[in-house]
């Protein structure tokens, strides 16, 4: 585990982290040592080492597990059990996952101590950007936090989403650490209403747009969410620092409280420059122009987020983007060491005392050849290669032992002795016909390839998912597309013939053996793209957070299969566009690997 270190200390934070990185095969072994040793004798672990505690019995004896494998176990704790079925310690509560990507939210058990390392965490990554970015500590952060209401299992056992977790962990011991880097109070940002929360918290920016240094959200999509917010209410924000009166609707006493230290008189002069700068043709570069002493946008922008680039890039005018951490409830992971580097170029260092990690090799299937991989080869930390992808498994100290967590990391380099690893993506087949196989990162690619063709006509995809449509022979691919323009007002009329030209672009850019299935086989039908009004993903994400997502925390889904979901996409469908050309294929693939 994390050793304890003063976090106002950057001194501090830096030997830790070179400690960390350096000593990695010691710290791994003394990880699961101690994981294994404090809880030995629960109900899990006897049931497999039968007190054998050395890491080749820990190797051979537990199995890799996915979810379903420990669901069992939780919802037993969750029911009232003990939590020594897995776990020594107490589990203080469990963690909710957003749901997006598996449908139903999973529950995950964390400790005390685990939210404590996890802080501390947060800490150790926070002095790089302070010394890659000059002038951070000249101003504060306007980083928009959103809390998810609690919820109780039937024993009394708290749930929460894991940032809601890190908010409601600032107390009046440590409260002076929140105040000293974020514009917005803590009272606002606790707020379980999302609207007054979000309102407030750009009320705030708006009223300290001096000292805001960065801005950002914990990730790309919640931070274009405000956005979106603010292109809607600007109008209303400005009436407000015009009368130094605030909206009747903001009702929230903690909101109400928050932001009467900052709204305490009229300011016409604020008031006309915010509404100059936001009634302009376009929003290209708002970020910058509304907030001139930033220096960089901080939000995850890898894996399934990377699709946000563009638009970030749009908005932001030339503000870096900076993507920083690496985690998920079930661990918190790796830290970017280079703060500044391309979003696509972004590369997670394992902190490897936060558990114990191994690695299943990926090999993508060989479908053409009908190679399938049975028995994965699993190896540790230290042994994984430059160049090679990886399915990540993780031990934690709050009862998950080699468990899947589903993310396929390619290790680009090392950082003294600890890997560094590129997000590939989930490890999942987000789209499948007959043979074929689509993975989300390859669909991310192909739409990403596609995107690029609506640049000149000065078109934006917002946000797009897929299904599969079977209803007619022979099945194909739908993709739903959300259109915006560079330009306020302009129509979203977009040229069937560049419509077209993307679904072929999208086709091309997939593999092989799909391509066959269209080309030679004629197993799959033309994909097809289906154009929704603005505003049909803010419908699908409140469907979500209706059935409890976190907004901090939501993820587009890349494939939908739930009818709720569909009938909200179908019934915005404005326009659609099937593919007119044939994809590439030739017979010398067929036993070329993916």
């Amino acid at each position: 585990m994390l050793p304890k270190f003063d976090p106002t200390n950057p001194i501090a934070a830096m030997s830790l982290l070179e400690d960390v990185t350096t000593n990695v095969k010691k710290i791994q072994d003394s990880v699961l040592e101690a994981i294994l040793s404090r809880n030995a004798q629960t109900e899990y672990l006897r049931g497999f080492l039968n007190g054998q505690l050395d890491k080749q019995s820990f190797k051979k004896n537990l199995p890799v597990v996915t979810y379903e494998d420990i669901k069992p176990y939780i919802d037993r704790i969750a029911n009232g059990e003990s939590s020594d079925l897995i776990c020594d310690r107490p589990i203080s509560l469990l963690l909710a996952t957003t749901g997006t990507s598996g449908g139903v939210p999973k529950l995950i058990p964390l400790t005390a101590e685990d939210l404590e390392q996890r802080i501390l965490f947060g800490f150790l990554y926070a002095p790089l950007v302070f010394k890659h970015i000059e002038g951070l500590t000249q101003g504060k952060s306007l980083m928009f936090y959103f809390v998810t209401r609690e919820s109780e299992t039937a024993s009394g056992l708290m749930v929460r989403f894991m940032i809601t977790c890190v908010l409601k962990s600032v107390n009046p011991t440590n409260s002076f650490l929140w105040d000293r880097v974020q514009i917005s109070p803590h009272t606002i940002a606790t707020c379980e209403d999302t609207n007054q929360g979000m309102y407030c918290q750009l009320l705030c920016g708006l009223l300290q747009r001096e000292y805001v240094a960065r801005l950002g959200a914990p990730y790309a999509s919640s931070f274009l969410k405000v956005i979106k917010f603010f292109e809607d209410h600007w109008n209303e924000l400005c009436s407000n620092i015009r009368t130094g009166r605030l909206s009747d609707w903001i009702t929230d006493p903690q909101c109400v409280l928050g932001i009467s230290k900052f709204l305490t008189a009229p300011n016409p002069e604020l008031a006309s420059l915010i509404e100059k700068e936001c009634s302009k043709t376009s929003w290209e570069g708002i970020l910058r122009r509304l907030w001139p002493n930033a220096k960089c946008i901080e939000a995850v922008v890898t894996g399934t987020m990377a699709q946000y680039i563009p638009l970030l890039e749009f908005y932001g005018g030339g503000l870096p983007l900076i993507s920083s951490w690496y985690g998920s409830s079930e661990c918190f992971i790796g830290i970017n060491l280079n703060p500044l580097c391309k979003p696509s170029d972004v590369s997670y260092t394992i902190i490897t005392s936060m558990g114990y990690f191994e690695f299943i090799e990926v090999v993508k299937d060989h479908q053409e050849a009908g190679h399938v991989t049975s028995d994965p080869v699993v190896v540790d930390l230290v042994d994984v290669k430059i160049g090679h992808d990886y399915e990540l498994l993780v031990t934690t100290f709050s009862g998950l032992y080699r468990y899947r967590l589903g993310d396929v990391l390619r290790v680009t380099g090392f950082h003294n002795n600890a890997p560094q690893f590129y997000f590939v993506g989930r490890q999942k087949v987000v789209l499948s016909i007959d043979l074929s196989k689509t993975y989300e990162e390859d669909l991310l690619k192909a739409v990403r390839n596609a995107s690029l063709l609506l640049e000149p006509h000065d078109l934006m995809l917002m946000d797009f998912t897929s299904r599969v449509d079977l209803s007619s022979l022979p099945g194909h691919y739908v993709l739903y597309w959300e259109l915006g323009s560079k330009f306020k007002n302009a129509k979203l009329q977009p040229d069937r013939k560049v419509l077209e030209e993307c679904c072929f672009t999208v086709e091309e850019a997939l593999d092989s053996v799909y391509r066959k299935g269209r080309k030679n086989d004629k197993i799959i039908g033309p994909l097809e793209i289906k154009i929704v009004k603005p505003g049909a993903f803010d419908d699908l994400m409140s469907l979500f957070l209706s059935r409890g997502s976190s907004v901090s925390q939501y993820k587009t889904p890349r494939s939908v299969t739930n009818e709720d979901a569909l009938k909200i996409l179908e019934t915005n469908v404005v326009s659609k566009f099937l593919s007119r050309k044939t994809p590439s294929w030739e017979l010398h693939e067929l036993h070329s690997s993916r």
